[in-house]
Formats: C-alpha cells, structure tokens, sequence
C-alpha cells in the first residue's frame, strides 16, 4: 500500500526527523553518484528529495508519482517535473534513463514483479537504478511514525536476489539512516555523530534503509536461458556387463 503523497510531503519538508532523513540518503546518493551531467536522471515514488542535486546540469529529470499515492507539484519555485503516472506503465519511451532512483516504490508496491520490469524497459543500455527500501534489520522498520515503518522491509540479499531475478547487476550497496528515528532532542542532538559513526560500519549493518545500486543487463535476452553445456560420453548410461551362465 504507497503512503499517501501529503504525508510523505510532511514529513521530508515540515519535520526535523524527515529533514535529517533526506540529508542522510542524499549525501551517501552523492557518493555512489556524484553527478549526471548531460544525462536523463529520473525518480520513481517519492524520490523528489533527492533528485534537486541534479537539477542544474543534468539533461532532464522527471518525478514519477503513482497514482495510488499521488503527486505534489515540484521543485517548489521552478518549472513542474513531476509527473502522476501508472504504477507500471511510465510515459517514458524504451531505453531513455541513464540513472533512476527508487524511494517509497518498491517495498509498498503490490506489483513489485511488473514494476522492476518496467524499470528495467525504461534504463538504456549501461543505465543504472538506485533502489532505497527499509533494512529489515534497522530500527527505522519497527516505527510506523516515519514512512520506513510501511510496506515490505528487505535485508540486502533479499533485495540483490530479487534484482537478478529481473536481469538487474547489483553492483554495490550502502547503509543510510544510521540515527535514531526520534524526535526527542537528545537524539535529534546527536544524530550526526550517529551518522558519522555508521558510515564508517561495514555494510549495512546498522542503517535504517540501505541503498542498492544495479545495472540493466541486456544478455541474455528476456525470456531465454542460457544452458549449460556438458560433454556427453559415448557409454553413459551402460551398465557394467553381467557375466552369464553357461549351460551344457
């Protein structure tokens, strides 16, 4: 079930803990990316507060909103790019993305299958997506105060598998959220040690979402297998001679 668009707007515009939030991801997002210029940059669910980086020098950028969840007009003060769209029917012709963001999409999805196939139609040849889900594992899942605390969480083999299963190359991941989903001052106070300390963690054990970087492969084709090979000896399948009676 996607959260509705005016909550998600309230709680990465109109609170602390939301606002922390989106520093967080969008930092570790510069990371992986650090730019797109030149490049179609595009957002699935509510990824708008992490694309604004890339607005000033990369070809185009569209938010996508579902329509169960809704769409809100942004950025704020500049021409519109968001765009409310079927869950998995985009208006974007085939093979046009170079880098795509999925935030809020994936794990409240009711077609999660349908959906990766249309992420996958849409990225052009060495195109890559950046899926964000809940860690299964973090303390951001267990509250239902923040929009982690819906939908499926994963934990990053979870996620890894289910993007093979859909011709996707997990290339790499990394944690995010590493303060304490509160909005008591105390830990709002110290939610940049926290961070700070959690990026320097192996993996993802900590974070509260963690992000998965994946290629499109576009080999083998869709809908074929590539079977494995294997010599064939002339006598496989004889059994051992059996040594008969003799009569007379």
């Amino acid at each position: 079930m996607h959260l509705d668009v005016q909550d998600l707007r309230n709680f990465y515009y109109r609170s602390a803990l939301g606002r922390a939030a989106q520093a967080s991801m969008r930092r570790r997002l510069l990371e992986i990316w650090p730019e797109a210029k030149g490049q179609t940059v595009v957002g699935y669910g509510f990824a708008a507060p992490l694309l604004r980086p890339y607005l000033a020098d990369a070809r185009r950028v569209m938010a996508l909103m579902p329509g169960p969840q809704g769409v809100m007009p942004w950025p704020a003060n500049m021409p519109n790019v968001s765009v409310l769209t079927e869950e998995t029917l985009w208006p974007i012709e085939t093979g046009h993305v170079d880098k795509l963001i999925v935030l809020h999409g994936l794990e409240t999805s009711e077609r999660a299958y349908d959906l990766l196939e249309e992420v996958w139609r849409v990225l052009g040849p060495g195109g890559k997506a950046i899926f964000i889900v809940p860690n299964r594992a973090g303390m951001w899942a267990r509250r239902d105060r923040t929009p982690f605390g819906y939908g499926r969480p994963y934990t990053a083999s979870q996620l890894e598998t289910q993007l093979r299963s859909h011709q996707f190359l997990p290339e790499r991941h990394v944690g995010a959220l590493y303060q304490v989903p509160s909005t008591r001052r105390v830990w709002m106070k110290s939610a940049r040690v926290f961070e700070n300390v959690g990026r320097r963690m192996p993996g993802v054990i900590a974070g509260g979402a963690f992000m998965v970087e994946a290629s499109k492969r576009v080999w083998p084709p869709k809908g074929t297998a590539v079977k494995e090979r294997r010599p064939i000896s002339v006598l496989e399948g004889l059994t051992k001679p059996v040594a008969g009676r003799v009569n007379g």
